[in-house]
């Protein structure tokens, strides 16, 4: 049975305890990392999975699998890794060929030199970066810095690339003042900007191609395809500001150019990688979404081809109601006019106003069947729920209640069955190609995981004081469950007063500010007693608390300004407080907290979507103002809804992207004579476009609506994935995260969120449940965790989410939940910290082994020196007390015997004693290994008379200069030292040791018997 991940705590087995190695020849491969096989997963288990499928399936052993499609049992990515980096090295070698024989290989416009300088600093220019991760220019690590997301949006383009999107942003802010009226042929400040976009986007493409080459090298600038609509836009704008046009008639070539220069501000999409990467992952998967297209085209050909051969021509009717025959809706009748659609009726002697109109047989005012085209159109608006019900009303009134039936099978067929195939199939298209569909069950799992932590914060509660006991109690009143739910049901009662409408002329309006003010007290009451219990700084760490504290401050400010006002502007800062304070409930549910939180999450995540899309509104904004901009007024375009200008198109097509009557504004764009009035220029006729609003309109509500939007509908699924998830399945659940955030405000006691590096091992022996690691049993996984974190910021600060996410790789099986990229990367970062560990295990021991030596020896030196002092003490204490009977028997000894015997008696006792001390240590070392309080034991001979004594208890160990000159030394030397058996395997004898003593006394005994001989006849010589 194979190990799976269940609710355990962290174990030492895994990855790096039970790893098999993998010998790769380097050479062939190039690469040093290759270094082992693919490992089982994490610390966390024990076994390989060997039967792990593609999709993280186990037991693939127990199936049956034919032999044509039989798969290894594992995918070995090194070796892929390897084989990458293989075909990387065979590419740049062909490359290097090419350059040795073909002189103007990577030579770009073929004139500029290879390696010339002019094109090194060209290159620098172009790929200057900003470096997100900055180093400290002395020992060259990485510095930790603060607000890292705000360096990485820095460094997430080149020097280069930042100055064109802030150009190009200028250029198209100065185009939004650009209206039918306001041309940039004729204003000058407008003309600077588009002088200014053109010259910068000159220097930009010459600096680039110079660097990389046009088209023949490389790394040629056209290669890319967002190259290729740099070049487009720069040519459009080049060639319009040379012509200029002065008159632009409608549908002409120079109206063309000004709305093809309206794509200006779609080149943000090649200069954010970010959003150029959206783009790729759309069009990538473009085959899909053309084949739903497709297949709901045959779709409405079908019904259109039906509708015109059943309602073809038998729609049109008279203008003339009481007509009926199309021979007979001629001429002229009073048609009367209504300015509202309520059914009035007139006064007394009144009648409705009326006004002569000719008699006309048409066809109803925005459909009809006659031509496919035109069923075609009129089946697209029903696909987008607009329009439909017209479309049943004229059936039903022309031909009958059965062919409502159509329309209704069409709604069915069309719009709920396709154009929900294609919103899945674009959600489903996107997905995977962003990766998200073709991940297992264990990779969405740590992806949610991930996200998991990501929104995770620290609690920022400050520790319980348990010595003060009013903080301790206000601590405990404010934690206390009961005291929340009574805050949180008090936020409801005063959000329930918004119920009623605050005016100073309603009679309740008193009374529910009065009930309000009495609540903001409660407010009051309640940041008093958690600044208190937290002290103000604690109760500062936590946002949660200061926006409370915020809306306290001014719910109070609004109490004075409504008992001395008592006006509209009273009541009306009244209520934008309690929907304020409405907003606190979100922070004291931990579900809701949660969900506010990935809400956050999705919409910084959709960033790009939402910046893209605008992008897009704000080109068709701008090329709607030059088509339609003065438009002449109908159903759908009127005075606040026109495209009279960029902004007010950008309006408009907001309200379109809601699908708000989009079809009745397209068509009030297809006027066309004679119900509108031509003119020679765009800008002074009111008429439209018919193609140009089929072409406009309904791509952009295919673009906007159908792909764009669901696009955000799929990021926020994948966001919120996590939040639906189930608990049990979750590799960590909201109980662990919360036990961990727990542990963490134990030791980060100022709630800065980072502590010391030193500090983790405290939370680390603290945790409990699934991140529980037991330091005495799984000693070698506590060494790579607490390494892990030394590692990562150079033994600097960590963060919460620096131990949190460590423990997570730790918790999971990385062989199953990773993808390829990550595990490669955490296994070559775990195989480091594996060697490392092992690398200062080794080193502690070696280290350890060596001071024990070092102790050893000096302890053997101590204590034979120690013996030797206390031998010379005692017979220096005796020497002071027959210091005056030594004396007078010398100068007895002198003045009756000559200078050779006293040599020869105050040499012989000394000569004696060294010669007993040598026997009897060579009688110790004979009888076994040498100990250490061998040493002790050893001691001289006492002297059996006084006058050995003196000869050789003058000097001391202690004297480190003994006045001796060479002469003296010689006479002291003694014969070698003994040679002991190797026979009997002990430790080192301390020969050298006693061979220095020895010698030492004897040159001492040498130097008192000339000292005594000088004293005796100090004038011999």
């Amino acid at each position: 049975m194979l190990a799976t991940a269940g609710k355990s705590g962290l174990k030492s087995q895994g990855t790096i305890s039970s790893a098999k190695q993998l010998r790769v020849d380097q050479k062939k491969f190039g690469s040093r990392s290759i270094r082992r096989s693919v490992r089982s997963g994490s610390i966390k288990l024990k076994q390989t999975y060997e039967h792990l499928l593609e999709n993280g399936d186990i037991g693939a052993a127990s199936r049956v699998v034919p032999s044509s499609r039989a798969r290894p049992p594992y995918l070995d990515i090194r070796l892929l890794q390897a084989k990458r980096q293989q075909a990387e090295m065979r590419r740049n070698q062909r490359e290097e060929d090419l350059r040795e024989n073909h002189p103007l290989f990577d030579t770009p416009l073929l004139i500029v030199p290879r390696e010339s300088r002019f094109r090194k600093i060209c290159r620098a220019i172009v790929d200057a970066r900003y470096d997100a991760r900055l180093r400290d220019p002395v020992t060259g690590n990485e510095r930790k810095v603060h607000y890292k997301s705000f360096h990485n949006f820095l460094g997430l383009v080149t020097y280069m690339d930042w100055v064109m999107i802030m150009v190009t942003t200028l250029s198209c802010l100065s185009m939004m003042f650009e209206t039918p009226t306001y041309r940039v042929m004729e204003n000058f400040v407008l003309q600077i900007a588009e002088y200014g976009f053109v010259i910068f986007m000159s220097l930009e493409l010459a600096l680039k191609i110079l660097a990389d080459g046009l088209f023949f090298t490389p790394k040629a600038y056209l290669k890319d395809a967002a190259a290729v609509l740099d070049v487009f836009i720069y040519i459009v704008s080049l060639t319009f500001l040379c012509w200029m046009p002065v008159r632009v008639p409608p549908g002409s070539a120079a109206q063309m150019l000004m709305i093809l220069r309206c794509v200006r501000p779609l080149r943000i999409f090649t200069l954010v990688p970010h959003m150029r990467k959206v783009v790729y992952e759309l069009c990538r998967g473009f085959k899909e979404i053309l084949l739903v297209s497709t297949l709901l085209i045959l779709l409405m050909f079908v019904f259109a081809s039906y509708g015109v051969q059943l309602y073809g021509g038998r729609l049109a009717r008279c203008n003339d109601p009481t007509i009926t025959r199309r021979e007979d809706c001629v001429g002229v009748f009073m048609r009367r006019v209504f300015v509202t659609k309520m059914k009035l009726r007139p006064g007394p002697n009144e009648t409705f106003p009326s006004m002569l109109v000719p008699r006309v047989w048409a066809n109803p005012k925005r459909f009809n069947f006659d031509n496919i085209g035109d069923a075609l159109l009129t089946l697209f608006e029903v696909l987008s729920f607009k329009g439909w019900l017209d479309v049943r009303d004229v059936l039903i009134k022309a031909l009958g209640p059965v062919h409502a039936l159509y329309i209704h099978v069409y709604i069915f067929l069309g719009c709920m069955i396709g154009l929900t195939l294609f919103v899945g199939v674009v959600i489903a298209n996107y997905s995977e190609n962003k990766g998200t569909a073709l991940l297992t069950v264990d990779q969405r799992r740590w992806c949610d995981l991930k996200k998991r932590l990501k929104i995770a914060q620290p609690l920022h509660l400050p520790p319980r004081p348990n010595k003060r006991k009013v903080r301790a109690f206000a601590y405990d009143v404010t934690q206390n469950l009961i005291f929340k739910r009574v805050i949180a049901f008090v936020v409801l009662i005063n959000s329930a007063l918004l119920a009623v409408t605050w005016s100073r002329y309603s009679p309740y309006t008193e009374y529910l500010a009065l009930t309000s003010a009495l609540l903001t007290l409660v407010f009051v009451v309640e940041v008093l007693l958690k600044t208190i219990a937290f002290t103000p700084r604690g109760y500062w760490q936590s946002r949660r608390n200061r926006y409370d504290l915020l809306v306290t401050i001014a719910g109070c400010i609004w109490i004075f300004m409504h008992f001395i006002l008592k006006n509209d502007l009273s009541y009306f800062v009244g209520f934008m407080v309690v929907i304020l304070r409405f907003f606190t409930i979100t922070g004291k549910h931990t579900t809701l907290k949660m969900l506010m939180l990935t809400v956050g999450v999705s919409v910084c995540k959709s960033f790009f979507i939402i910046f893209g899309m605008f992008l897009l509104v704000f080109f068709y904004a701008l090329a709607g103002t030059i088509v339609f901009g003065n438009v002449k007024y109908g159903e759908g375009i009127g005075r606040r809804a026109n495209f009279n200008s960029p902004i007010h198109s950008v309006a408009m097509l907001f309200r379109i992207v809601t699908g708000e009557d989009w079809n009745k504004i397209m068509h009030d764009c297809m006027v066309a004579p004679p119900y509108c009035t031509p003119a020679d220029n765009y800008w002074e006729t009111d008429c439209g476009n018919f193609t140009a609003s089929l072409a406009y309109f309904c791509t952009f509500y295919v673009i906007i609506t159908y792909i764009v939007l669901n696009l955000l509908v799929a990021i926020i699924m994948e966001n919120f994935s996590l939040f639906y998830s189930n608990e049990e399945d979750a590799l960590l659940s909201y109980a662990d995260i919360r036990n961990f955030q727990n542990t963490w405000n134990i030791v980060d006691v100022h709630q800065k969120g980072v502590i010391p590096v030193r500090k983790v091992k405290i939370i680390l022996r603290l945790l409990k449940g699934r991140l529980e690691c037991d330091t005495h049993k799984e000693r070698l996984l506590f060494k790579y965790m607490c390494y892990e974190l030394e590692r990562l910021h150079n033994g600097e600060d960590v963060t919460f989410h620096d131990v949190i996410n460590m423990l997570s790789y730790r918790t999971v099986d990385i062989r199953k939940s990773l993808q390829m990229e990550e595990l490669l990367a955490r296994e070559e970062f775990e195989f480091l910290i594996e060697e490392e560990v092992a690398k200062q295990t080794i080193r502690t021991w070696l280290e350890g082994c060596l001071k024990k030596i070092r102790a050893n020896s000096s302890k053997q030196q101590t204590s034979l020196i120690a013996g030797l002092r206390k031998t010379n003490e005692q017979a220096v204490d005796m020497e002071k007390l027959d210091k005056e009977k030594s004396e007078t028997e010398t100068q007895q000894t002198v003045a009756n015997v000559g200078r050779t015997e006293i040599t020869e008696s105050a040499s012989q006792p000394v000569m004696t004693s060294i010669s007993s001390f040598d026997s009897q240590t060579k009688r110790s070392s004979t009888k076994g290994p040498f100990k250490r309080t061998g040493l002790q034991s050893v001691a001289l001979p006492r002297p059996e008379s006084p006058e050995r004594k003196k000869s050789y208890l003058q000097p001391t160990l202690s004297d480190p200069h003994p006045a001796l000159n060479k002469k003296t030394q010689s006479v002291g030397k003694v014969g070698p030292r003994t040679v002991q058996s190797s026979h009997n395997n002990c430790a080192p004898r301390p020969q050298p040791a006693l061979h220095d003593v020895r010698a030492w006394w004897g040159a001492r005994a040498a130097t008192t018997t000339l000292t005594a001989a000088a004293v005796a006849h100090p004038h011999q010589d």
